[in-house]
C-alpha cells in the first residue's frame, strides 16, 4: 500500500510539475512578446520629446532634446531645453559635417527599432508639407499671413519628421533608408532655406534714418485696462516664492543704480523688457493719439510677468492663458485691429517665444503665440522661433542704460583702453543633469589652462549675483565664452559685448539667427564660432584655439564691438537724449515704421 500510495503520489507530482512549465513558459512567452511593444512606447516617447524641443525654435537645424520642465535654473534663464545645433552659418559657409553625428550620438539608442516602411512612408507624407511649408513663407515675403495657424502647425510636424527620418538612415545599409536620407537632405536645405529668407525678409525693414522719421506714421499705444500691465507689476512680490521683484520695478522698470559702474548703470532685471519698452514707447515723438492717425499700434501687455507669476504655482492650463484670452477678446472689439487682422500691431514680450508656445502635453507656459488671432502680429522677444517669421529678437536688456551721448562715449573710451588680464573668461553655471551639455567641458578646460588664462565665475554659487562682478570680469577678458544654457541666447551675450568682450558661439541661434537689427550679418567681425560638436567629441581645447588668434585681430574685433556694434545694443533711460547714437529701442521703432509704410505700398 505504501508502494501504491507512492506512486499516486509520483504522477500527481509530475502532472502538477507539467502544469508549473507550462506556466513558466506561458509566462516568459507572454514576457518577451510585450517587450516589443514597450520598446516601440519607448521610442515613440523619445520622439515626442525630441520634436517637441525642434519645435521651440531649434528645429530648423534638427536639435533634438527634451524640455526641462522642472529646472530651478528657470527665472533666470526660461527653464529652455539643451540642446545641440552644430550649423555654424558664417560669412556664407556650408551646413557643419557634424549634424549627422550629432543626430547620431542622441539617437542611436533607438535608430535600430525602426521599420523602413514606416520612414518611407513618413518621407513620402512629409514631402508635400515642406512644399507647402516654403510656399507659407514665400507668402509671407509679399506681406501676406493668410491660414498661419496651420503654417505653424505644418512646421512643427516638419520637424519633428524631419529628425525622425535622419536617425533612421545613420548608418542603415538599406537603399530604401539611404533614399530617405537623401530626400530629407533636400528637406534640410529648404528648411534652411526659409529661414534664412525670413532674416532677410526683416533686414528688408531696416530704416536707413538715425533718427525717428514720422512722416504721417504715428504710433498708437493702446490704454489697456491694468490687469494687462501695471496690476501685473502690482504683483512683484508675489511673482516667485523666493525673490521680491519689486526693487528691479524701480526707475522706470531699470532697476537700482549701481554707482561703482558708473552713470547710467542699473540693477536691470533681464524679464524687465515690457515694462522698459512701454515707457519709451509712451514718449516717442511719433506717439499720435487719435488712432486714426496712426499705421502703428502697439499692445502694452505684459506677457512675460503674467508667465512667471505662474512658474510655481499649481494652476491649471486654464488659468495661464486666461487673461491672453481675454486681451484676444479685448483687441477684437478695436476697429484697428480688425482693419488690418493685426498685422499693423506689434507686441513686445520680455520672455523667450518657447514660453508662449506650450504645446498639449505640457503643463509649462501659455499657448499666447499658438492661438490663430495672433500670427499675424509682429512679436519682438529677447529670443525668437526661428521657424515664425513674425517672432523678432531683440537684445535681452543689460545693465548699461545710459542718458546721453557722452554716456555712451564715456564707456567706450573706458573699455577700449581696459585692461585684459584674461584671455579667455566663462560666467555661467555647470549643467550636471544635462550630459549633452558641453558647460562641463568648457568649465574642465577653463580651469586647467595655464598661468591664469582663463577665470571662471560659477554662477551656481551666487557668483552671478553682483552685476558689478560680472562685467569687472567680462572688462578684463579678451574672450568671453557663451555656451546655451536652458535656451540658446543668453543675456550674458550682451553683457560681454557691452563689455568689450569677444564673444565665443557654439550655436548659431546663440546670436546669428536671433538679431537681425541689431547684430551684423558679418559674424566674424564680432564674435568666433566654435561648433559645439567638436567640443563634445573633445577634437578641440577652447583656450588653445583662442590663444592662435593673434593679439591684431582681436583688436580689431573689439574695435568694431565697441565703436559699431555695442550702441546700439543698449537701452537708453527713460528720458534719454542720445543724438548721435541710434540706442536699441530706437532701432526697433524704426524698423517697426519702415515695415508699415512698406505693408502700405504694397497693399496700393
Amino acid at each position: 500500500m505504501a508502494v501504491s500510495v507512492s506512486k499516486k503520489k509520483s504522477k500527481q507530482s509530475k502532472k502538477v510539475e507539467a502544469r508549473e512549465i507550462c506556466f513558466s513558459y506561458s509566462i516568459l512567452i507572454n514576457f518577451f512578446y510585450r517587450i516589443p511593444a514597450a520598446v516601440f512606447l519607448l521610442i515613440l516617447i523619445f520622439l515626442w520629446s525630441s520634436s517637441t524641443t525642434i519645435i521651440s525654435g531649434k528645429i530648423i537645424h534638427v536639435c533634438v532634446s527634451s524640455r526641462k520642465l522642472n529646472n530651478l535654473y528657470c527665472l533666470s534663464a526660461g527653464t529652455q531645453p539643451n540642446f545641440d545645433i552644430p550649423i555654424p552659418v558664417i560669412n556664407n559657409s556650408a551646413i557643419s559635417p557634424s549634424i549627422n553625428g550629432d543626430i547620431k550620438e542622441i539617437l542611436n539608442v533607438v535608430r535600430d527599432d525602426l521599420n523602413p516602411e514606416i520612414e518611407k512612408k513618413v518621407n513620402a507624407d512629409r514631402k508635400e508639407e515642406v512644399a507647402n511649408s516654403v510656399q507659407a513663407v514665400n507668402v509671407v515675403l509679399d506681406e501676406q499671413i493668410p491660414n498661419a495657424e496651420n503654417r505653424a502647425d505644418k512646421d512643427e510636424n516638419e520637424a519633428a519628421n524631419a529628425v525622425e527620418v535622419l536617425k533612421t538612415a545613420q548608418n542603415n545599409p538599406n537603399p530604401d533608408i539611404r533614399e530617405v536620407e537623401k530626400g530629407r537632405e533636400v528637406e534640410i536645405a529648404h528648411a534652411k532655406k526659409v529661414v534664412e529668407e525670413q532674416l532677410q525678409l526683416h533686414r528688408s525693414w531696416k530704416s536707413s534714418k538715425n533718427h525717428p522719421v514720422c512722416d504721417g506714421r504715428g504710433i498708437y499705444v493702446y490704454d489697456l485696462p491694468s490687469k494687462f500691465n501695471t496690476d501685473l507689476v502690482g504683483q512683484c512680490h508675489d511673482l516667485v516664492p523666493w525673490a521680491d521683484f519689486c526693487e528691479y520695478f524701480n526707475n522706470d522698470a531699470l532697476g537700482l543704480p549701481i554707482p561703482k559702474l558708473g552713470k547710467g548703470w542699473y540693477q536691470t532685471h533681464q524679464y524687465s523688457l515690457e515694462s522698459i519698452f512701454h515707457t519709451r514707447v509712451l514718449k516717442h515723438p511719433c506717439r499720435v493719439y487719435n488712432e486714426n492717425e496712426a499705421k502703428l499700434f502697439y499692445v502694452p501687455f505684459y506677457g512675460g510677468l503674467d508667465i512667471l507669476r505662474w512658474h510655481f504655482k499649481n494652476v491649471s492650463n486654464d488659468v495661464k492663458d486666461t487673461l491672453s484670452l481675454e486681451l484676444i477678446k479685448w483687441l477684437e472689439k478695436q476697429q484697428p485691429w480688425v482693419r488690418n487682422a493685426g498685422k499693423d500691431h506689434v507686441f513686445v514680450l520680455g520672455k523667450i517665444s518657447w514660453d508662449f508656445r506650450r504645446n498639449d502635453n505640457s503643463p509649462w507656459g501659455t499657448r499666447f503665440l499658438e492661438l490663430s488671432q495672433m500670427q499675424n502680429p509682429i512679436k519682438l522677444l529677447i529670443e525668437r522661433q526661428p521657424w515664425h517669421v513674425n517672432d523678432i529678437g531683440i537684445p535681452h536688456p543689460t545693465f548699461f542704460h545710459p542718458h546721453s551721448d557722452d554716456d555712451i562715449i564715456s564707456w567706450q573710451l573706458k573699455i577700449i583702453s581696459s585692461s585684459r588680464k584674461s584671455l579667455v573668461s566663462f560666467a555661467g553655471a555647470p549643467r550636471p543633469d544635462q550630459p549633452d551639455n558641453i558647460r562641463s567641458i568648457l568649465i574642465n578646460q577653463c580651469n586647467s589652462a595655464e598661468n591664469g588664462m582663463c577665470r571662471f565665475m560659477n554662477c551656481s554659487s551666487g557668483g552671478c549675483d553682483q552685476p558689478e562682478s560680472v562685467i569687472e570680469l567680462f572688462k578684463e577678458s579678451e574672450f568671453c565664452l557663451q555656451p546655451p544654457g536652458d535656451s540658446p541666447t543668453r543675456k550674458s551675450v550682451f553683457d560681454s559685448l557691452v563689455s568689450g568682450c569677444i564673444p565665443v558661439f557654439f550655436c548659431p541661434f546663440t546670436a546669428y539667427y536671433q538679431y537681425p537689427w541689431h547684430l551684423s550679418t558679418d559674424h566674424g567681425k564680432y564674435s568666433v564660432f566654435i561648433d559645439q560638436e567638436v567640443v563634445k567629441q573633445r577634437k578641440v581645447n577652447v583656450v588653445e584655439r583662442l590663444m592662435k588668434i593673434s593679439p591684431r585681430e582681436r583688436e580689431d574685433m573689439r574695435s568694431f564691438i565697441i565703436y559699431e556694434v555695442l550702441p546700439g545694443l543698449v537701452y537708453g533711460d527713460s528720458n534719454s537724449q542720445l543724438e548721435k547714437f541710434q540706442d536699441a529701442f530706437s532701432i526697433a521703432m524704426n524698423n517697426l515704421l519702415e515695415r508699415v509704410t512698406r505693408m502700405e505700398s504694397n497693399a496700393q
